[in-house]
């Protein structure tokens, strides 16, 4: 999946109607800077517990205060970033919390979807997700494993909507938003690309005979085997623990 932005076609209003011009352009600037920025917080471009600024972000996607300032509010409002008294912004840490929270919520949530889209999902639509991650991702490489994760988040949405509950569907998606970010935690460390594609089959082919009690095991014994991934690139190493354990850890 591509991450460039591109501006849409429709034009801004003419030039001698300047305050409608802004009206229109305005929402146009702050989707873009909201969806950068998100972007970038979710590959951890910008790590975990970094300090952020709104000059730093409109010299870095060349964007003005106020569509930066939106984009800022927003993303404070998804959690995904920090209101810092006089210093700005920061970007929401990760912490021991977050990854039992995450984990605890997928584990109640996937096997259920899973058991349900048995038979339902339409298998040439997963078998067209995995193969985009048939590429795998190199360690250490952003774009690749952007390029990755977004092939494997579609893979689990594609399940959670062949359910036909939206509902459920819709609170997996943003779960699994939250998910990419711990991923690319854990993926920085060691290409696991290989046994993921090989999960992705196996659960493939479970749901493809109809088998509800065999997809929602294999979908609880992944998503254990993301978090021990997850658990032990963050525990393992010092760089991923100075940026990823905050104050709520659990005791």
């Amino acid at each position: 999946m591509s991450w460039e932005f591109h501006p849409r076609p429709r034009m801004a209003a003419s030039a001698n109607s300047r305050n409608g011009s802004v009206v229109q352009t305005m929402p146009l600037l702050s989707d873009r800077a909201y969806e950068r920025i998100r972007h970038d917080i979710i590959a951890c471009a910008f790590a975990p517990g970094a300090d952020i600024s709104e000059a730093q972000l409109c010299a870095h996607y060349k964007l003005g205060k106020a569509p930066v300032r939106m984009a800022l509010n927003r993303l404070a409002h998804d959690g995904l970033v920090r209101a810092i008294p006089r210093r700005g912004y920061m970007v929401a840490p990760v912490t021991l919390k977050d990854i039992h929270d995450v984990f605890e919520l997928r584990l109640m949530l996937e096997p259920a979807a899973a058991r349900m889209a048995a038979g339902r999902v339409d298998t040439q639509r997963l078998k067209a997700i995995d193969e985009a991650s048939r590429a795998g991702y190199q360690p250490g490489d952003p774009r690749s494993t952007a390029r990755f994760l977004e092939a494997n988040k579609a893979f689990r949405v594609a399940i959670a909507r062949a359910t036909g509950n939206a509902r459920l569907a819709d609170t997996i998606e943003r779960l699994l938003d939250e998910m990419t970010r711990l991923l690319h935690l854990g993926l920085g460390l060691r290409n696991r690309s290989q046994e993921m594609q090989r999960e992705h089959r196996v659960l493939a082919k479970v749901l493809a005979r109809s088998d509800a009690a065999a997809a929602e095991r294999v979908s609880r014994e992944q998503i254990e085997a993301e978090r021990n991934m997850v658990l032990s690139a963050i525990l393992t190493s010092s760089s991923v623990v100075t940026i990823a354990l905050g104050a709520d850890s659990p005791k």
